[in-house]
């Protein structure tokens, strides 16, 4: 964020930035969304909806995990919330007391340690390395599990890596039998391979999703936690205390974009891939080995540890010479120092632009 600060302020001073360091689709809203949201607008729906959430949403993401994933779940297992982020909180609330832990990776998504601090619990950080895909180590993890383990959190996709989680490290995980909260927040965002739901391995899970990365609706703050049903009630009595609901108006857009914006997943999919090819394919003609090629997101996380040993100086030296921002892997944990996390959720255009300044930054420090 410090880095997009800085672009913006550079931006209103009439510099022209490329951003490579923003997570967020650049593509527009899918138009049955957009006449979803009208049509509740002439509708007046603009109340609240259950605690839980509009149970017609909650009906088409059970049809959603049973036709994707082919596992059976509730709509009463489903608490509709405003984006991922009050996922995460839910989850963990409903989980954790003060002096509790739970397991991460390390590098890992930024705002897991600041969740599990806020709530009184402690992140214990697990490494994970490029050179096997960035791929949990099961038996690292048996190491750090204590009395006091209350979750493990995975990410597949991940941010900032791109890469999916095995289906074999996901089936250990599983018998640990400590609840695993799965981020599947880039589900849909996958080139090769396929990823897959932590509900297909073990239903002591809590599933985190949402609208904003495939869906493209970022502002409308739309996503959904699937949890045990023993832990609802905990979970829904944190949501009317903290959110009320989710927004009303949102939650009908959701149920559009389910059910008819099949197609406009598929052309942002596909482009989202030729940028992800074309991103590669120049860092590895500047010389970048990437060990892990991503499959999914729409992040390339490039070690650079043979250019500069400070990430977050060197993304400021780059944002400074040339007008592109790209994010530090300092930010995403310790394991992630001496990388760069470059996102291709930007037009090819810009992306192409982007990588021509920095291949003459790198030629020009050499």
């Amino acid at each position: 964020m410090e880095v997009l600060e800085k672009a913006a302020e550079m931006e209103r001073n009439g510099k022209h930035i490329i951003h490579l360091e923003v997570g967020e689709p650049d593509f527009d809203m899918p138009p049955c969304v957009v006449d979803a949201i009208k049509q509740a607008h002439r509708e007046q729906r603009s109340h609240y909806t259950h605690s839980l959430g509009d149970p017609e949403l909650r009906r088409e993401l059970v049809k959603k995990y049973s036709a994707e994933y082919g596992v059976n779940i509730s709509p009463e297992q489903i608490i509709i919330t405003s984006g991922s982020s009050p996922a995460i909180l839910l989850s963990l609330g409903a989980l954790c007391d003060i002096g509790d832990e739970v397991i991460i990776s390390n590098p890992g998504y930024a705002c897991y340690p600041n969740f599990i601090e806020f709530i009184g619990a402690k992140a214990v950080k697990v490494p994970v390395f490029e050179d096997d895909g960035f791929q949990y180590h099961p038996e690292e993890i048996c190491k750090r599990i204590s009395d006091k383990t209350k979750a493990i959190i995975i990410n597949s996709p991940m941010n900032p890596t791109g890469n999916l989680l095995s289906a074999e490290v996901m089936k250990q995980l599983a018998r640990f039998d400590i609840p695993i909260i799965s981020d599947e927040i880039y589900h849909g965002l996958v080139y090769e391979g396929r990823a897959h739901s932590m509900l297909e391995f073990t239903e002591n899970t809590f599933v985190l999703n949402g609208f904003s990365k495939l869906y493209a609706m970022t502002g409308l703050r739309l996503g959904y936690v699937i949890a045990p049903p023993q832990y609802v009630r905990a979970i829904q009595k944190f949501q009317q205390n903290l959110f009320i609901c989710a927004g009303s108006t949102a939650q009908r857009a959701g149920i559009a974009a389910l059910r008819h914006a099949s197609s406009d997943t598929k052309h942002m999919r596909n482009t989202y891939n030729q940028r992800r090819e074309y991103m590669i394919a120049r860092l590895q003609k500047m010389g970048f080995n990437i060990k892990a090629l991503p499959t999914g997101a729409f992040y390339v996380f490039v070690n650079v540890k043979h250019i500069s040993q400070d990430s977050y100086q060197l993304a400021f030296d780059i944002l400074k010479k040339t007008g592109v921002g790209v994010t530090p892997g300092i930010d995403f944990g310790s394991m992630g120092e001496g990388f760069l996390r470059f996102s291709y959720a930007n037009s090819i255009e810009n992306i192409e632009e982007g990588m021509n300044r920095i291949e003459k930054y790198f030629h020009s420090i050499k």
